[in-house]
Protein backbone atom coordinates (compact mmCIF):
# COMPACT_ATOMS: atom_id res chain seq x y z
CA UNK A 1 0.00 0.00 0.00
CA UNK A 2 1.15 3.83 -0.82
CA UNK A 3 1.12 6.27 1.85
CA UNK A 4 0.50 8.93 -0.92
CA UNK A 5 -1.96 11.73 0.08
CA UNK A 6 -2.59 12.79 -3.49
CA UNK A 7 -1.66 10.49 -6.63
CA UNK A 8 -2.28 12.33 -9.82
CA UNK A 9 -1.59 10.10 -12.71
CA UNK A 10 -1.22 11.12 -16.52
CA UNK A 11 -2.94 14.19 -15.90
CA UNK A 12 -4.12 16.13 -19.32
CA UNK A 13 -5.69 19.70 -19.64
CA UNK A 14 -6.15 21.99 -22.41
CA UNK A 15 -7.63 25.39 -22.80
CA UNK A 16 -8.91 27.14 -26.13
CA UNK A 17 -7.71 30.31 -27.09
CA UNK A 18 -9.17 31.77 -29.96
CA UNK A 19 -9.34 29.47 -32.65
CA UNK A 20 -6.14 27.47 -30.55
CA UNK A 21 -6.06 24.70 -28.54
CA UNK A 22 -3.35 25.32 -25.70
CA UNK A 23 -2.34 22.16 -24.59
CA UNK A 24 -0.75 23.05 -20.66
CA UNK A 25 -0.42 20.08 -19.26
CA UNK A 26 -0.17 16.88 -21.41
CA UNK A 27 1.25 14.19 -19.24
CA UNK A 28 1.14 14.58 -15.53
CA UNK A 29 1.95 11.81 -12.72
CA UNK A 30 2.56 13.13 -9.35
CA UNK A 31 2.61 11.65 -5.57
CA UNK A 32 2.63 13.29 -2.67
CA UNK A 33 3.22 11.13 0.08
CA UNK A 34 2.32 12.15 3.79
CA UNK A 35 3.75 15.01 5.89
CA UNK A 36 5.70 15.22 2.32
CA UNK A 37 6.42 19.30 0.99
CA UNK A 38 6.64 19.67 -2.58
CA UNK A 39 7.75 22.56 -4.52
CA UNK A 40 6.59 23.53 -7.93
CA UNK A 41 8.28 25.77 -10.14
CA UNK A 42 8.40 26.88 -13.39
CA UNK A 43 7.84 29.83 -16.03
CA UNK A 44 4.71 32.30 -16.13
CA UNK A 45 2.62 30.59 -17.96
CA UNK A 46 3.88 27.03 -17.58
CA UNK A 47 0.83 25.49 -16.10
CA UNK A 48 1.84 25.52 -12.15
CA UNK A 49 -1.75 27.26 -11.14
CA UNK A 50 -3.85 25.08 -13.23
CA UNK A 51 -1.95 21.77 -11.72
CA UNK A 52 -2.57 23.28 -8.44
CA UNK A 53 -6.54 23.82 -9.23
CA UNK A 54 -6.74 20.05 -10.53
CA UNK A 55 -4.66 18.76 -7.33
CA UNK A 56 -7.02 21.14 -5.47
CA UNK A 57 -10.25 19.57 -6.61
CA UNK A 58 -10.93 22.86 -8.01
CA UNK A 59 -10.76 21.92 -12.03
CA UNK A 60 -11.16 18.60 -13.89
CA UNK A 61 -8.40 17.56 -15.81
CA UNK A 62 -9.53 16.22 -19.33
CA UNK A 63 -7.81 12.76 -18.57
CA UNK A 64 -6.17 11.22 -16.32
CA UNK A 65 -6.96 10.14 -12.72
CA UNK A 66 -7.10 12.07 -9.32
CA UNK A 67 -7.02 10.21 -6.22
CA UNK A 68 -6.97 11.63 -2.69
CA UNK A 69 -6.55 10.22 0.53
CA UNK A 70 -7.60 6.80 -1.54
CA UNK A 71 -10.82 8.05 -3.36
CA UNK A 72 -11.04 8.16 -7.13
CA UNK A 73 -12.10 12.00 -7.49
CA UNK A 74 -12.97 12.29 -10.74
CA UNK A 75 -16.23 9.13 -10.07
CA UNK A 76 -17.12 11.57 -7.03
CA UNK A 77 -20.23 13.86 -7.85
CA UNK A 78 -19.84 17.77 -6.92
CA UNK A 79 -21.20 17.64 -3.32
CA UNK A 80 -18.66 15.19 -2.57
CA UNK A 81 -15.69 16.90 -3.94
CA UNK A 82 -16.68 19.85 -2.57
CA UNK A 83 -16.95 17.68 1.04
CA UNK A 84 -13.57 16.52 0.44
CA UNK A 85 -12.11 20.00 -0.44
CA UNK A 86 -13.75 21.33 3.11
CA UNK A 87 -12.79 18.52 4.90
CA UNK A 88 -9.15 18.20 3.94
CA UNK A 89 -7.46 20.30 1.91
CA UNK A 90 -6.00 24.14 2.79
CA UNK A 91 -5.44 26.94 0.27
CA UNK A 92 -2.88 29.83 0.71
CA UNK A 93 -2.85 32.08 -2.03
CA UNK A 94 -0.12 34.93 -2.97
CA UNK A 95 -2.79 37.57 -1.97
CA UNK A 96 -4.49 36.29 1.37
CA UNK A 97 -8.70 36.81 0.39
CA UNK A 98 -8.98 37.43 4.39
CA UNK A 99 -12.83 38.85 5.17
CA UNK A 100 -12.50 42.63 5.44
CA UNK A 101 -14.68 43.16 8.37
CA UNK A 102 -14.09 40.16 10.17
CA UNK A 103 -10.85 40.25 12.42
CA UNK A 104 -8.24 37.80 12.62
CA UNK A 105 -9.92 34.82 14.95
CA UNK A 106 -12.97 35.42 12.85
CA UNK A 107 -11.31 34.73 9.75
CA UNK A 108 -9.26 32.07 10.70
CA UNK A 109 -12.54 30.43 12.69
CA UNK A 110 -14.67 30.57 9.48
CA UNK A 111 -13.35 27.38 7.76
CA UNK A 112 -13.98 25.60 11.25
CA UNK A 113 -17.60 27.11 11.59
CA UNK A 114 -18.47 26.28 7.93
CA UNK A 115 -18.02 22.48 8.90
CA UNK A 116 -19.83 22.61 11.58
CA UNK A 117 -17.75 22.62 14.75
CA UNK A 118 -18.94 24.83 17.31
CA UNK A 119 -18.69 28.32 17.80
CA UNK A 120 -16.60 28.30 21.37
CA UNK A 121 -14.49 25.47 19.96
CA UNK A 122 -13.78 26.76 16.27
CA UNK A 123 -12.34 30.64 18.15
CA UNK A 124 -10.52 28.45 20.56
CA UNK A 125 -8.34 26.82 17.75
CA UNK A 126 -8.20 30.00 15.89
CA UNK A 127 -6.77 31.64 18.87
CA UNK A 128 -4.35 28.23 19.16
CA UNK A 129 -2.85 29.21 15.34
CA UNK A 130 -2.28 32.98 15.80
CA UNK A 131 -0.56 32.70 18.65
CA UNK A 132 1.65 29.84 16.72
CA UNK A 133 2.07 32.04 13.76
CA UNK A 134 3.04 34.98 16.71
CA UNK A 135 0.18 36.94 16.11
CA UNK A 136 -0.87 37.12 19.82
CA UNK A 137 -1.17 40.86 20.19
CA UNK A 138 -3.39 40.81 16.81
CA UNK A 139 -5.77 38.97 17.01
CA UNK A 140 -8.80 40.74 17.01
CA UNK A 141 -7.79 43.53 14.42
CA UNK A 142 -9.12 43.77 10.99
CA UNK A 143 -7.50 42.54 7.59
CA UNK A 144 -6.73 46.76 7.11
CA UNK A 145 -5.22 47.40 10.67
CA UNK A 146 -2.63 44.14 9.74
CA UNK A 147 0.49 44.27 7.56
CA UNK A 148 0.96 42.48 4.59
CA UNK A 149 3.02 39.80 6.34
CA UNK A 150 0.48 39.69 9.28
CA UNK A 151 -2.27 39.17 6.69
CA UNK A 152 -0.66 36.46 5.28
CA UNK A 153 0.10 34.66 8.31
CA UNK A 154 -3.60 34.71 8.93
CA UNK A 155 -4.27 33.45 5.78
CA UNK A 156 -1.76 30.73 6.23
CA UNK A 157 -3.59 30.03 9.74
CA UNK A 158 -6.88 29.48 7.88
CA UNK A 159 -5.81 27.38 5.71
CA UNK A 160 -4.52 25.42 8.25
CA UNK A 161 -7.75 25.39 10.40
CA UNK A 162 -9.54 22.47 9.65
CA UNK A 163 -5.58 20.45 10.00
CA UNK A 164 -5.91 19.56 6.36
CA UNK A 165 -4.32 16.35 4.62
CA UNK A 166 -2.96 18.57 1.95
CA UNK A 167 -2.16 22.70 1.98
CA UNK A 168 -1.92 23.80 -1.78
CA UNK A 169 -0.07 26.98 -1.63
CA UNK A 170 0.28 29.10 -4.98
CA UNK A 171 3.08 31.88 -4.68
CA UNK A 172 2.28 32.23 -0.83
CA UNK A 173 5.13 35.05 -0.44
CA UNK A 174 4.91 36.21 -4.06
CA UNK A 175 3.63 39.42 -2.64
CA UNK A 176 5.47 40.49 -0.06
CA UNK A 177 9.02 42.34 0.55
CA UNK A 178 11.97 40.25 1.66
CA UNK A 179 12.00 40.63 5.23
CA UNK A 180 8.67 40.29 5.56
CA UNK A 181 8.81 36.46 3.03
CA UNK A 182 11.06 35.43 5.15
CA UNK A 183 9.22 35.50 8.20
CA UNK A 184 5.97 34.16 6.83
CA UNK A 185 7.66 31.02 5.07
CA UNK A 186 9.31 30.30 8.30
CA UNK A 187 6.26 30.28 10.30
CA UNK A 188 4.57 28.05 7.13
CA UNK A 189 7.07 25.56 7.42
CA UNK A 190 7.17 25.45 11.10
CA UNK A 191 3.66 25.29 11.66
CA UNK A 192 2.67 22.50 8.74
CA UNK A 193 5.50 20.28 9.92
CA UNK A 194 4.22 20.64 13.25
CA UNK A 195 0.71 19.37 11.92
CA UNK A 196 2.31 16.70 9.88
CA UNK A 197 0.78 18.07 7.05
CA UNK A 198 1.73 17.64 3.24
CA UNK A 199 2.38 20.55 1.10
CA UNK A 200 2.20 21.36 -2.77
CA UNK A 201 3.36 24.85 -3.08
CA UNK A 202 3.91 26.29 -6.83
CA UNK A 203 6.96 29.19 -5.72
CA UNK A 204 9.74 31.19 -7.39
CA UNK A 205 10.70 31.86 -3.77
CA UNK A 206 14.63 29.99 -3.31
CA UNK A 207 14.65 30.63 0.53
CA UNK A 208 11.23 28.21 0.42
CA UNK A 209 12.15 25.61 -2.44
CA UNK A 210 15.21 25.15 -0.19
CA UNK A 211 13.22 24.00 2.53
CA UNK A 212 10.88 21.63 0.21
CA UNK A 213 11.39 17.54 0.58
CA UNK A 214 11.27 17.54 -3.55
CA UNK A 215 11.40 20.29 -6.33
CA UNK A 216 9.57 19.10 -9.46
CA UNK A 217 9.68 21.87 -12.16
CA UNK A 218 6.81 21.74 -15.30
CA UNK A 219 8.18 21.31 -18.94
CA UNK A 220 6.62 20.46 -22.01
CA UNK A 221 3.87 19.76 -20.13
CA UNK A 222 5.08 17.30 -17.64
CA UNK A 223 6.99 17.16 -14.31
CA UNK A 224 10.40 16.86 -14.11
CA UNK A 225 12.47 16.27 -10.45
CA UNK A 226 15.37 18.63 -9.88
Amino acid sequence: MTNAVLKLERIKRSFISGDRELEVLRNINLDVMKGELVGLVGPSGSGKSTLLHIAGLLDRPDQGKIRFLGDDCLQLNERKRTLLRRENLGFVYQFHHLLAEFNAIDNVAMPLLTAGVSRKEATKRAIELLDRMKLTNRRKHQPAQLSGGEQQRVAIARALANDPSLVIADEPTGNLDWETTSEVFEAFIELVRQKNASVLVATHNRELIERMDRVLTIRDGELVKI
